[in-house]
C-alpha cells in the first residue's frame, strides 16, 4: 500500500510549480464566491411491526417509528474559485445519528469537508482531499434528489461517505475516471493501517444517460473485526430519462470478504444486491415513484439479524407520490414492504418474515 501512496505523490510533484500560480493568481482577484446551502428533510414513519424501542430496524435512514422527525439537516458552505474549491456541510439528524454511531464526537456530524484543487492550468484534472461523497450505488442521502423517498438496501449497507484523496480524470467529453486513496469502508478515522482503494469509471454519451462502474479494494481488519481480511467490491448503476416523463435507474452490486475461520483458513464470503426504480411525471408538480429490490446476505457480512435467522435475505417494493410545492421543496409520501425467505424481523414478540412501513415527509434546499 506504501507503493501506491508513492505513486498518488509522484502524479502531484510535477503540478507543485503549476498549482502556485493558480493559488497566487486565484488570490489576487477581487472576488471568491462563497455560498451557503440549506437543506431539511423532516419525516413522519409508522412501522406496522411496531417495534419496542421504536427504532427501525436495517436501516440509518428514517429510522424512528411513530414520531416526527428529521432525517437529515444541514448548512453547507461552498467557495469555488477557478482553480480551488472547497466545501463545508455539517449534519443534523437521525440519519447522522445511525450512521455515524462508530466515530468520535467531533466527527459525528460532517457531511462533507473537502478541498479541491485543479492541477494543472489548461486541464481538467482535480484533486479532492478529506470527507467526499461516496460513488458507490445510485442513492445517496439527500432525498430530494432520489426517485423514491426512501433508500434501498443498496446505500444503506455500503460507504454513504469516504474519507481520503479523489483524482478526477477526464478521459473524453463523455468518459470521466476517478481513483480514490482512502482510510477505509465508511470512516473518517482510519480504524487499520492499510489504505484501501477505489475507482470509479463514468460514462455520459448524452443528457439523458448516465453509466457508471465502481471498484473498492481494501483490507478491513481492524480491532471491532479482527478476523476480517481483504474486502473487494464492485457495483455498476445507470440513470436513464426518456422523454420529459419517465425515469429510470438500476443498480446492482456484489462483494467478496476474506475471513478467518476457527481453524485459522481464510475463507470468502460474499452478497450481493440488485434494485430498479422509476418515476413518471403526471404533470409539472404531480409525479409517482416506484422500487423493486433484492438484497442478499447469507454469510452476515453486512448485517446481522436480529432474529435466531441463519442469514439475510430480503426482497422489497416501495410505491410512492411525489409533489413539488415549489422549486426545491417536495412533499413525499412512501408505503414499503419488505418480505423474506426467513423470519427476519421482529413483530409482536415474535419473529416474522415480513414488515411495511410507511413514510411522509417534506424535504427542502435553498440558498
Amino acid at each position: 500500500m506504501k507503493r501506491h501512496f508513492a505513486l498518488f505523490l509522484l502524479l502531484l510533484l510535477p503540478s507543485l510549480k503549476v498549482l502556485a500560480q493558480q493559488s497566487q493568481d486565484s488570490t489576487s482577484k477581487a472576488s471568491r464566491p462563497l455560498t451557503v446551502e440549506g437543506y431539511i428533510d423532516a419525516y413522519f414513519s409508522f412501522d406496522f411491526n411496531e417495534p419496542e424501542n421504536s427504532i427501525r430496524p436495517y436501516s440509518v435512514s428514517y429510522t424512528r417509528h411513530n414520531e416526527f422527525n428529521i432525517n437529515l439537516a444541514y448548512v453547507s458552505l461552498k467557495y469555488a474559485s477557478e482553480n480551488v474549491k472547497a466545501v463545508f456541510t455539517p449534519g443534523f439528524g437521525t440519519y447522522m445519528n445511525a450512521n455515524y454511531a462508530t466515530e468520535r464526537v467531533t466527527l459525528k456530524n460532517i457531511v462533507e469537508a473537502y478541498v479541491s484543487v485543479k492541477l494543472f492550468r489548461n486541464k481538467n484534472i482535480w484533486l479532492d482531499a478529506g470527507v467526499i461523497p461516496s460513488p458507490y450505488t445510485n442513492e445517496t442521502a439527500i432525498a430530494l434528489d432520489q426517485i423514491c423517498y426512501s433508500r434501498s438496501f443498496a446505500p444503506e449497507y455500503t460507504p454513504y461517505y469516504l474519507t481520503g484523496a479523489k483524482l478526477s480524470l477526464p478521459l473524453s467529453e463523455k468518459v470521466t475516471f476517478y481513483t480514490y486513496l482512502l482510510n477505509g469502508w465508511q470512516v473518517i478515522e482510519d480504524v487499520n493501517s492499510p489504505l484501501a482503494l477505489g475507482t470509479q469509471l463514468d460514462f455520459k454519451p448524452n443528457a439523458n444517460f448516465s453509466f457508471t462502474w465502481n471498484t473498492y479494494l481494501g483490507n478491513e481488519k481492524s480491532v471491532y473485526v479482527p478476523d476480517y481480511k481483504m474486502r473487494y467490491f464492485t457495483d455498476s448503476y445507470f440513470t436513464w430519462n426518456k422523454g420529459n416523463r419517465w425515469t429510470f435507474t438500476g443498480c446492482a452490486y456484489a462483494g467478496l470478504q476474506e475471513k478467518r475461520n476457527i481453524q485459522n483458513e481464510t475463507t470468502s464470503y460474499g452478497w450481493y444486491q440488485g434494485n430498479i426504480a422509476t418515476r413518471y411525471k403526471l404533470n409539472k408538480k404531480n409525479s409517482i415513484s416506484a422500487r423493486v429490490e433484492y438484497y442478499s446476505d447469507y454469510n452476515q457480512i453486512m448485517i446481522t439479524p436480529i432474529t435466531n435467522a441463519s442469514g439475510f435475505d430480503t426482497y422489497s417494493a416501495c410505491l410512492g407520490y411525489n409533489l413539488s410545492i415549489a422549486e426545491q421543496v417536495m412533499f413525499r409520501l412512501e408505503a414499503k414492504h419488505l418480505f423474506s425467505n426467513q423470519d427476519v424481523f421482529e413483530k409482536s414478540n415474535s419473529s416474522v418474515n415480513n414488515n411495511t412501513v410507511l413514510l411522509a415527509g417534506i424535504n427542502a434546499r435553498f440558498k
